[in-house]
């Protein structure tokens, strides 16, 4: 079992920056093993894929977010994070941390964490 804790949203300025954090706890093995990643949702849209990272430490992004986010994860801490710089008003959404085990044999799981708001002002 893995659950996943997300916070430092907020509200910002357009050119701002912020850093969200997932905390995860639960299995460590199980932690470690699973890519992770950030989505957002907008009212009104879809869950998008902002920025993954595997176990290895592979990463990638939205096209819309590349260059200005970054993903990183601290296996020691169990903790991944998103550093958002050049923060536009189109980042605003809900920012959801995701733990993929699904690829894992022993898991097959799919955790969300409860989300945390990040308001880019214009």
């Amino acid at each position: 079992q893995v659950q996943l804790v997300e916070s430092g949203g907020g509200l910002v300025q357009a050119g701002g920056s912020l850093r969200l954090s997932c905390a995860a706890s639960g299995s460590i093995f199980t932690i470690r093993t699973m890519a992770m990643g950030w989505y957002r949702q907008a009212p009104g849209k879809r869950r998008e894929l902002v920025a993954a990272i595997t176990s290895g430490g592979s990463t990638n992004y939205a096209d819309s977010v590349k260059g200005r986010f970054t993903i990183s994860r601290d296996n020691a801490k169990n903790t991944v994070f998103l550093q958002m710089n050049s923060l536009i008003p189109e980042d605003t959404a809900v920012y959801y941390c995701n733990a993929d085990g699904t690829k894992v044999p022993w898991n097959g799981y799919n955790y969300w964490g409860q989300g945390t708001q990040v308001t880019v002002a214009s």
